[in-house]
């Protein structure tokens, strides 16, 4: 497998139809869908991933699957999309961790490691990261990562999101900090 980039618990790879009992695991469990429009079925999941291996190829990025590096037990899928918004095309910093291994900062450390492949790596000028206004643990991600939300609001996929941001200036800035 592809290991795109790895955090002090987590690697991250590109993933594959062999990923599917993980992948439709998480996205058919209602807790962990609860701010998308609905749980995926089987085939639905299988499309997903397929829709990643098309971004990979496209794109060189999407989402990947994040595996604990201890066990190599995998914990959900992070990565970066390409979004369309206002007919603008955004790179997202997206994340989804499964039910079992929330509460332990897996999707922050995983979200920060692919902040930093794109600042670092692909040279990204902006992220973004399109949030539901009720995702509350999700905005707290965002935030972690030195995201901020500027009050601006689209709708995507239907629904209402906010757009989290952080430029490399920003990026930038906090590292000098830290």
């Amino acid at each position: 497998m592809n290991v795109i980039l790895q955090t002090p618990r987590l690697s991250l790879r590109e993933m594959s139809l062999d990923d599917l009992d993980f992948v439709a695991s998480m996205l058919s469990d209602p807790e962990v869908m609860r701010y998308y429009p609905k749980c995926y079925t089987r085939s639905e999941a299988q499309a997903w991933i397929e829709r990643q291996l098309m971004r990979y190829e496209q794109h060189g990025h999407g989402l990947w699957l994040v595996n604990e590096k201890t066990t190599g037990e995998p914990v959900g899928q992070v990565g970066l999309v390409q979004q369309l918004i206002e007919a603008t095309a955004e790179t997202e910093v997206g994340y989804l961790i499964h039910r079992p291994f929330w509460r332990r900062g897996l999707g922050t450390e995983a979200a920060r490691g692919c902040r930093d492949f794109a600042f670092q790596e692909l040279g990204k000028k902006e992220l973004i990261s399109l949030i539901r206004p009720v995702n509350i643990p999700s905005q707290g991600v965002a935030t972690n990562i030195g995201m901020s939300w500027k009050r601006r609001r689209v709708q995507h996929a239907n629904l209402e999101h906010c757009i989290f941001t952080i430029t490399r200036s920003e990026w930038q800035a906090e590292l000098l900090i830290s």
